[in-house]
């Protein structure tokens, strides 16, 4: 039996796992880590499905066009079907502000509604302003409180296996594994020596406010956005800041920008504030390793580094990772 390891049991890491079982339902399929459910940084994400070049920068258009398109088509799914209550995918209208016109966004492709809004739309709004562009978009927002817990359950309904364990160096998994995929996402900076990857740190706050029922977002990042039975308002993207504490200083910032954002917010109670460091990475990294270790090579296949794009880009980036492994168990069984 071909025995697989993934790295890691954030969104990425939990997707990849699924799409390599699917794809090899004959492989032995472990998922390692030493971080589940509400200690990933995935727990926490915002979830809106506005996945952007800007902030996946360094890789060919059609290749990240086809990762949004597979996301988009899994995500869309869920959220047009039964399963939208237990994977906490809605979808919800909203509006995305900036003093750029956007041009050939890559979300613009793939969401159910997304049209520019007049000068007078705009001015009704009473943004006219604070910004010169405004944008109508109905997309789908994923509740990651929801989603992360069911997509360990998918992952374990399937015969997936869960190994609590911190690993340090790859070579604990020479001759134990055929193939190992690094979903380790801020963790390959020291796991693999990669300083290209880097956190981006994220301050939000989550409130309470049901008269809020669609996101807001701006190109100077202050966002308002549904997440089940609360409000997450945000939002801070620190390059290189590991501190993981709650600074009361962002707190205030983040609240101020999105009260000034969105007067109706006022009146809000904050329910708990949230910190997590996204990894970030220019290029994301997905490629397959001939890794060197002092117990000998290693079968690698990266899938790391995405950043803010984190849940929109799981899917279509873990189906391409799977590809990858088979790629390389065809290319052992032809040897």
């Amino acid at each position: 039996m071909v025995n697989i390891a993934v790295l890691g049991a954030g969104v990425v890491g939990l997707s990849t796992a699924i799409n390599i079982k699917k794809i090899l339902p004959t492989a032995r399929v472990t998922v390692i880590a030493d971080r589940f459910n509400s200690e990933t940084t995935s727990y926490g994400a915002g979830g809106l499905f506005r996945p952007t070049m800007k902030h996946t920068p360094g890789l060919p258009v059609d290749l990240l066009r086809r990762w949004v398109a597979d996301s988009w088509e899994y995500f869309s799914n869920m959220t047009l079907t039964d399963k939208a209550a237990e994977t906490g995918c809605q979808l919800v209208p909203g509006y995305f502000f900036s003093n750029e016109v956007l041009i050939n966004e890559l979300f613009g492709e793939f969401v159910y509604t997304y049209a520019k809004m007049t000068d007078t739309e705009l001015k009704a709004m009473r943004m006219d302003k604070k910004y010169k562009h405004g944008y109508h978009v109905t997309t789908v927002i994923t509740c990651c409180t929801r989603y992360m817990p069911w997509l360990m359950n998918k992952w374990l309904e399937h015969g997936g296996i869960v190994e609590s364990k911190t690993i340090g160096d790859f070579n604990q998994l020479v001759g134990l594994y055929d193939v190992v995929v690094n979903c380790t996402g801020l963790r390959s900076n020291t796991l693999i020596k990669d300083d290209t990857v880097h956190p981006l740190r994220g301050h939000l706050i989550r409130v309470k406010a049901d008269w809020i029922k669609y996101w807001m977002y701006t190109e100077d990042g202050a966002y308002i956005i549904p997440n089940g039975d609360v409000i997450s308002i945000g939002g801070t993207r620190e390059k290189g800041n590991y501190n993981t504490d709650i600074d009361k200083t962002d707190s205030k910032d983040v609240m101020d920008r999105c009260l000034n954002l969105w007067p109706p917010l006022k009146g809000c109670k904050v329910v708990e504030e949230w910190v997590g460091l996204r990894p970030a990475r220019s290029p994301l990294r997905l490629e397959p390793e001939i890794l060197k270790t002092n117990k000998g090579p290693l079968k690698v296949v990266h899938n790391y580094g995405h950043g803010s794009n984190g849940i929109a880009l799981s899917w279509g980036t873990a189906i391409h990772a799977a590809k990858l492994v088979k790629d390389i168990m065809d290319s052992n069984s032809r040897m």
